[in-house]
């Protein structure tokens, strides 16, 4: 199987968890009568997970991580934001709009990290072809929320 086939299957799947994440800890917060518990419980687990798979690929990388640019570490914010963002609205606003507001957002943050290579990002400028690409998808995004 080719390379970028394996990393669309792979990405494919990380997108089909995102509103089976959202889903569960929604249900998860609504249940326990506390989102912000249940986003703590869910990134204890996702802790526990990720040890363990540091432990199978080896411990090395976390001695370079500190001398990493220390914006970088920004990125666990934006985690904690989305968490506690779908697990406290989700409930209110359904999952699909919820999932769909967060597609929207992260096409047009794709598209922007990746026409001004922001973050070492390869650099892929923002084409009219793109731009109609990325439109389209919207779109498409509006009328599966919509019919």
């Amino acid at each position: 199987m080719p390379q970028t086939t394996t990393y669309a299957l792979i990405m494919f799947a990380a997108g089909v968890g995102i509103p089976i994440l959202a889903a569960l800890n929604a249900s998860l917060g609504t249940r326990i009568g506390s989102p912000v518990a249940a986003a703590a419980i869910l990134f204890t687990v996702a802790w526990l997970a990720s040890i363990l798979v540091l432990l199978v690929y080896g411990p090395a990388p976390l001695v370079k991580a500190w001398d990493a640019p220390k914006h970088l570490f920004l990125a666990g914010f934006f985690v904690v934001f989305y968490v506690l963002s779908v697990t406290m609205i989700a409930p209110k606003f359904g999952i699909g709009n919820a999932v769909f507001f967060v597609l929207l957002g992260q096409m047009f943050c794709a598209a922007a990290i990746d026409h001004f290579g922001l973050f070492g990002a390869a650099l892929s400028p923002l084409t009219v072809k793109r731009t109609l690409g990325v439109a389209m998808m919207c779109l498409g995004l509006y009328l599966a929320r919509k019919v």
